[in-house]
């Protein structure tokens, strides 16, 4: 007996130690587990516009699992970030770029979701253009943000020289964004730089991308009680009298004086209670407002500057998602 309850000890021991030994192993395996994998697949063609090459960059990404992903995609040129787009529901996306002269090798990052890991596609090599003509190309950073409602972001337009020893005179160049969710702003500080003969330092401008939180109407009605009883202490008296001349047999001169009178008191106490929109207002305060909705949105950075006869408009995109 005393040996079966040995060996039965002894069996006992050597299954805890191999789960023992197993649990590490299982919490690796655990750990590693971070998604589905991705393949990001990325085209450029080109094309020229007005002396100067624009790339047109299309991204597909989709998982191992062959179903497509959802969040952003960073496009970068020699490993400096240029721009961030947001995949449509098919996993795919698309922005052009107005390239300066020379070399290029362009490349797409998939930053990753919840579910998605992230990838990063093979590089296309590209040759753009040489000009003469002053010119200016435009860039951000970062080129993916992500915001919670009522958050806001920081980011860093840059306008370059090209080609400003052609100029005969400073150019001003004014950024605006485009593509924003509802309930949702972008500032720029300042709105607009100066390009001077010969220079060739980057100017920057910050833009201030703010999301909006929900919120519900700041004062009710059971702020002031008393609002609704001195209304009708003011209509009903004026109400009765106008419905009692309304079924006059006979109508003298002095009786229609009287109703118009009578009128003209009524439509002043309707201006100083609720059929007031400032009364409103100020009784029930403001409405409430709704907060940005969730979703991934690709923002339009657009540099534009004029001389009066022709415009140059050159564009950048930001991959903005609100969680």
């Amino acid at each position: 007996m005393r040996g079966i309850v040995c060996r039965s000890l002894r069996l006992e021991l050597v299954a805890g130690l191999g789960i023992a030994l197993a649990m590490p192993t299982l919490s690796v395996a655990a750990t590693s587990a971070q998604g589905v994998a991705t393949q990001t697949a990325l085209t450029v063609s080109t094309s020229d516009h007005s002396g100067r090459t624009q790339a047109t960059v299309a991204v597909t990404v989709n998982g191992v699992d062959g179903l497509p992903a959802t969040g952003s995609v960073a496009i970068s040129d020699q490993g400096r970030q240029l721009a961030g787009v947001a995949l449509n529901a098919d996993g795919q996306a698309s922005t052009v770029l107005a390239l300066p002269a020379g070399s290029h090798s362009l490349s797409a990052a998939y930053v990753g979701d919840t579910t998605h890991q992230s990838s990063v596609s093979n590089s296309t090599g590209v040759q753009a253009l040489a000009t003469s003509t002053p010119d200016f190309g435009i860039t951000i950073a970062p080129v993916t943000v992500s915001l919670s409602p009522g958050e806001s972001a920081t980011i860093i337009a840059s306008v370059t020289p090209e080609n400003s020893s052609a100029l005969t005179s400073p150019m001003f160049v004014t950024l605006s964004c485009s593509g924003l969710p509802d309930e949702s702003t972008c500032t720029f500080t300042p709105e607009s730089v100066e390009i001077l003969p010969n220079a060739t330092t980057a100017l920057t401008s910050s833009m201030v991308l703010a999301t909006q939180v929900a919120s519900s109407t700041s004062t009710s009605s059971a702020a002031h009680p008393r609002s609704n009883t001195v209304a009708w202490a003011l209509l009903l008296p004026g109400v009765l009298g106008l419905g009692g001349l309304a079924w006059g047999t006979r109508r003298s001169p002095w009786l229609n004086r009287l109703m118009l009178l009578a009128l003209v008191g009524l439509v002043t106490v309707l201006g100083t209670t609720a059929c007031n929109p400032r009364y409103y207002y100020l009784n029930h305060g403001p409405s409430g407002t709704s907060a940005t909705p969730a979703g991934n949105y690709t923002v339009k950075v657009t540099a534009q500057s004029s001389n009066g006869v022709t415009a140059t408009t050159h564009s950048t995109t930001l991959a903005f998602t609100v969680k």
